[in-house]
């Protein structure tokens, strides 16, 4: 029977509930969402949803490297937007780091977010 493997490491924000920032199960990576803290100090990257939203994928990156993975082996995102004004800006920067087949993915807007982060991002890859 195969079993969960949690997935931590400190060049990501430490978990602010009763999560982890991963879960592989069975060759299967479930990324926890990332708001854009900075590892170390808790504290967002910056106001302006393009410095958060860089600091999400950055975030993002270091979990699915501690997982042995990376971008191109992505299969789904969430995107959580606290304004969809912001839809443009925040899929722009996402397009960076998805140039070629992107993955599958939804965004919505919703009320609110931790910590009162402007954008969360959440992902399922392989490894």
């Amino acid at each position: 029977m195969m079993e969960k493997e949690v997935i931590y490491t400190k060049n990501a924000p430490d978990a602010i509930g009763p999560y982890n920032q991963a879960i592989v199960y069975n060759g299967t990576i479930y990324c926890s969402g990332q708001i854009g803290i900075t590892p170390g100090n808790g504290e967002l990257a910056g106001d302006t949803v393009k410095e958060q939203t860089y600091q999400v994928m950055k975030n993002l990156e270091m979990v699915l490297n501690a997982a042995k993975s990376e971008f191109s082996k992505v299969l789904k995102c969430s995107i959580f937007l606290a304004d969809m004004n912001d839809f443009t800006e925040v899929n722009k920067i996402y397009g960076e780091y998805f140039q070629d087949n992107p993955p599958a993915r939804e965004t919505v807007a919703v009320k609110s977010l931790p910590k009162n982060a402007l954008v969360e991002i959440s992902c399922i890859a392989y490894q």
